[in-house]
């Protein structure tokens, strides 16, 4: 049995990260809000070890770990050449995040670390692992800088033709409890992904402006008749792709990616688990921004390509800032 272990990056300001090795979790991140005050702003359990128990493998939350070898959904109504004579696991004809033992159930390695503010995790995906074929290997790399920024860059190469989707899946609360509706939301997209009853992309792209989706701009997330989301935005080609605010903490938070999609997630409530510090959470309770390619692309010529080949070199950066604003 793989040993569990958990390390923590620290900055001079008042942040820390820690990281375990299961799932390349991130378990929790504190920054300081407005007061001075030190905030988790990542939705995490108790311990370490509660990520590998029941009851928190009864559910599907995938709390603040890596996501792989694809991240989202991939459907069965249609064969990708690639994957064809492969052994994908579907439920409901969707294949959701890598599959039944994706990425967020295994034993990361902890690669030596070269100082108090980077560390970096590897694994290796054996070909056909959940499927998918190709031996795959994959490093993620968490820095925490002085700034108050949080970098996740996730690299991957393969031995053969191979499909590679990777994301952190971090729920979000700046207020380090209770519901994020007051929060404010940002996001630089123009246009979603249309889904079926599966929550599998169409193929067609949706403008934003006049809907519920139109983040464009800063708005109170609770403004309107918010009934949640877990949809696919299509990225706008600037520097800053969304950012969070809470007016209680005084924290904003902003993020850049190299990525062409991010899927937001909103759950409507958390089940009942012991949460880190025994911190309670209220109608939804945080958010995930999963910087991604489209999710469903093996399955959809017109989405960018997520075929990794080899002698190429799979790459995932993204961006978290986290500043003080006082309005």
């Amino acid at each position: 049995m793989p040993t569990l272990k958990t390390k923590t990056l620290t900055n001079t300001n008042g942040c820390s990260l820690e990281v375990s090795n299961y799932g390349a979790t991130i378990i929790s991140l504190k920054v300081p809000n407005k007061h001075g005050e030190s905030v988790n702003v990542v939705a995490g359990l108790s311990t370490p070890e509660a990520y590998t128990q029941v009851p928190y493998t009864k559910h599907g939350l995938y709390l603040g770990c890596t996501i792989g070898r694809y991240a989202g959904r991939i459907s069965n109504s249609k064969e990708s050449n690639l994957l064809k004579g492969t052994n994908l696991t579907f439920n409901d004809g969707v294949h959701l995040h890598g599959g039944k033992h994706g990425f967020d159930k295994k034993y990361w390695t902890f690669e030596t670390q070269k100082n108090s503010q980077t560390i970096t995790l590897s694994y290796i995906s054996k070909h056909l692992e959940e499927g998918y074929p190709g031996n795959l290997n994959v490093s993620v790399t968490y820095i925490l800088t002085e700034e108050n920024e949080v970098i996740i860059e996730y690299t991957a190469t393969t031995d053969r033709d191979t499909y590679v989707n990777l994301t952190n899946h971090s729920y979000f609360n700046l207020n380090g409890a209770g519901s994020i509706l007051d929060h404010h939301l940002q996001i630089a997209s123009d246009s979603y992904l249309e889904v079926d009853s599966n929550l599998v992309p169409t193929g067609n792209n949706i403008p934003v402006l006049n809907s519920c989706y139109d983040r464009t701009q800063r708005s109170k997330i609770g403004s309107t008749n918010f009934k949640g989301y877990d949809d696919t935005f299509i990225l706008n080609d600037q520097s800053e792709k969304a950012s969070l605010y809470s007016t209680s903490s005084g924290i904003l938070m902003t993020i850049a990616t190299n990525q062409p999609a991010m899927v937001v997630y909103t759950p409507k409530i958390f089940p009942e688990l012991d949460f880190k510090d025994a911190t309670v959470y209220k109608a939804y309770p945080a958010i995930c921004f999963e910087n991604q390619h489209f999710p469903d692309a093996p399955n959809n010529d017109q989405f960018p390509s997520s075929i990794l080949q080899p002698n190429d070199i799979y790459r995932n950066r993204s961006l978290f800032t986290f500043s003080i604003v006082n309005e």
